[in-house]
């Protein structure tokens, strides 16, 4: 037993510890959130998450579960507790699994690199052995900083830079205080073999690796479907972010899907698709220069009517499963971000992004509810939490029930 009471403590967006209890309430919350037209208990259709204890994969996870009664595999890769706290995804995926096994759904949570032809081996043994050997969805939500090449060995390491030429932006930070400070950043621009590192990292290559490891040992379902989780954003963001190395990342696994939608219609009926999911407060954007502000003025701007991650995935699920047409645009994309990109939403947002500065930004941007989105990341600012009482750190891993 490892009890004792855990305060925040940061450097920047980057928390040192996370909280347990304040883990397993956020995944309460949004379970909560997630309309459940299936019973507890019912057979639903086998799904894979590969980065499920995060962001938009934890949102994939739970909504598969609670909306449609997913049963399957979720794949992630988090610290586990030590000389300091588990990591959140950690707490994160215990409460999923609880939660799972509360409500009878057969879900299986593995912790490893979801990139290494190892992990795969144990996701193609589990639906062998678990699953019935059939795979009917696959959700791809893996940001990582790197990747080792299982053929090559060769580790590529992803990078945040604009291409071609330098750019300065507008980026929020806090003092150590908590003051809000609108700071301009400069990044340099791609170099030698940054691109190529950031597609290599952040591409659509493993995504379809996974496919073909899979569909070379028959394990997908006949009408199978797979979704990889997407962004394209604001152009107030677009030349760090969709024309910059990160979205030459994107632009691949957006080719990647055409390609293996072609190949899944012509082998199995099946589909393949990015879906482009809308802003919010992750671990990933956090670290991208000027999303921070951005942010926090779209929420100044619409309050309360932004879609929450958890709220755009039940959507994707819909859609997924027929209860919803699945509607994609013209590059073969699932929009979930039309609410973010309305015209008039752009216009605001810029209006205020153009007049931000450390004197006027607490005006124009909802700075408590960016500042708890980032505390809530680590299981913190979670109402109903008693932060003044000692919890238990050290949280097993779910193991699967028989």
């Amino acid at each position: 037993m490892s009890e004792r009471v855990i305060a925040p403590k940061s450097r920047g967006f980057l928390f040192l510890d996370s909280h347990p209890g304040g883990c397993r309430q956020l995944v309460d919350e949004m379970w909560q959130a997630a309309p459940a037209p299936v019973p507890a208990g019912s057979q639903g259709p086998v799904a894979l998450v590969i980065g499920s204890s995060a962001g938009y994969g934890l949102a994939a996870t739970i909504a598969g579960l609670a909306r449609v009664g997913i049963r399957g595999i979720g794949v992630c890769f988090e610290k586990a507790p030590a000389r300091r706290t588990g990591t959140a995804g950690w707490y994160r995926t215990a409460a999923t699994a609880r939660l799972a096994r509360q409500h009878r759904r057969d879900m299986v949570f593995l912790n490893g690199d979801a990139f290494s032809d190892t992990v795969k081996e144990q996701v193609a043994g589990l639906l062998v052995e678990r699953f019935g050997g059939r795979l009917d969805y696959l959700i791809y939500s893996v940001a990582a900083p790197r990747r080792t090449d299982p053929d090559t060995g060769q580790v590529h390491a992803s990078v945040l830079k604009p291409i071609g030429s330098p750019y300065t932006t507008k980026t929020l930070v806090f003092d150590e205080h908590g003051a809000p400070e609108v700071k301009e950043i400069t990044a340099a621009a791609a170099e030698g073999d940054d691109i190529e590192q950031t597609v290599a990292v952040m591409g659509g290559t493993d995504w379809e690796r996974w496919i073909t490891f899979l569909a070379d040992r028959s394990l997908l379902a006949d009408g199978f479907a797979t979704a990889a989780l997407s962004y394209i954003g604001s152009p107030l963001t677009a030349a760090i972010y969709r024309q910059g190395t990160i979205g030459a990342a994107k632009s691949h696994l957006e080719a990647t899907a055409r390609t293996l939608d072609e190949r899944l219609g012509r082998t199995l009926g099946g589909r393949a698709m990015t879906s482009v999911n809308a802003a919010a407060v992750t671990q990933s954007s956090t670290a991208v220069p000027g999303i921070a502000l951005y942010v926090g003025l779209l929420r100044g701007v619409l309050g309360d009517a932004m879609v929450a991650p958890i709220g755009q995935l039940v959507e994707l699920w819909d859609r997924l499963t027929g209860a919803r047409p699945l509607d994609l645009d013209d590059e073969g994309r699932v929009r979930l971000d039309t609410w973010e990109l309305a015209p008039a939403v752009q216009n605001a947002v810029a209006e205020r992004w153009n007049t931000a500065t450390s004197g006027t930004i607490t005006e124009l941007a909802d700075l408590d509810w960016f500042g708890d989105e980032v505390r809530r990341l680590y299981g913190f600012s979670v109402p109903g939490v008693d932060y003044t009482a000692a919890v238990e750190t050290d949280v097993p891993w779910p193991t699967p029930t028989s």
